[in-house]
């Protein structure tokens, strides 16, 4: 009779474990991805890294050239970044609206683009890095005739070069 005993109570045992083994999850759980890191294609020190993470541009207002507060935190930037890279140079150019003299916008110009090389160098950028060209009204980035335009059009703007320039 033991023997029965125990036999059932065994069984008992075996079935019991193989119902809660049916309940459980036969899945097994996936891993968690591992994040991807995006990698940029941006090469540290490169015209396209200048232009995307530090900027190119600065505005003026009308017939102004001097360097507005939001356009000194641009500067402010590359001149850290021309630290950064000391064997880059900079040709900044001056541009204008189409408002005024041929004349007059070249020399507004030209005043725009050295006050552009002139805070750089107060930030201990070297002089003979920086060239400067004024292109006056002829080469706008906006050609409609109104106040949008004409903002992105009062402009300096800082070009990766070689050393061309005047």
């Amino acid at each position: 009779m033991f023997r029965v005993t125990t036999t059932i109570k065994v069984g008992f045992v075996l079935v019991a474990a193989g119902l809660l083994a049916a309940c459980s999850s036969t899945k097994e759980e996936a891993p968690a991805p591992v994040a991807q890191v995006p990698t940029s294609s941006i090469v540290p020190g490169s015209a396209e890294d200048f232009r995307v993470n530090v900027g190119d541009t600065v505005f003026f207002d009308l017939d102004q050239y001097s360097v507005r507060p939001d356009a000194q935190a641009v500067l402010q930037k590359q001149a850290a970044w021309l630290k950064q890279y000391p064997s880059v140079k900079l040709l900044v150019e001056g541009h204008c609206d189409e408002r005024g003299t041929r004349e007059y916008n070249l020399a507004l110009g030209d005043r725009r683009a050295y006050a552009v090389k002139e805070f750089l160098t107060s930030m201990g950028v070297d002089a003979a890095r920086l060239q400067t060209k004024s292109y006056g009204k002829e080469r706008p980035v906006c050609a409609d005739s109104d106040e949008s335009c004409w903002q992105q059009n009062r402009r300096g703007y800082s070009v990766i070069s070689s050393g061309a320039g005047s």
